[in-house]
């Protein structure tokens, strides 16, 4: 199956929303199929800033779905989101 990159940049001012819906983020990956990798964008001060979430998946539709179905997402935390096919070059999981 191929492998999709997830990246979502947050709305300005978005980072007390997000710190709320977190624990809700969290267990939302946890039982999602097909997760290869996640974690937060940071500022140069190491206040996260969006997301990058990497999903194995049978197309990208479904890549999408689970970016549409994030708890972040419902809650409006993200400004941006992009979809994109990705391939892994070094390293594996």
């Amino acid at each position: 199956m191929p492998l999709y990159a997830i990246v979502c940049k947050d709305k300005p001012g978005a980072l007390e929303t997000r710190l709320a819906v977190r624990p809700k983020h969290l267990d939302y990956l946890n039982a999602s199929t097909g997760l290869k990798a996640a974690g937060a964008l940071l500022d140069d001060d190491g206040n996260p800033i969006g997301s990058i979430i990497v999903v194995e998946v049978e197309d990208k539709a479904a890549a999408q779905a689970q970016a549409d179905n994030d708890p972040f997402t419902a809650a409006g935390v993200f400004e941006s989101v992009e979809v994109r096919p990705w391939r892994l070059a070094i390293g594996s999981f």
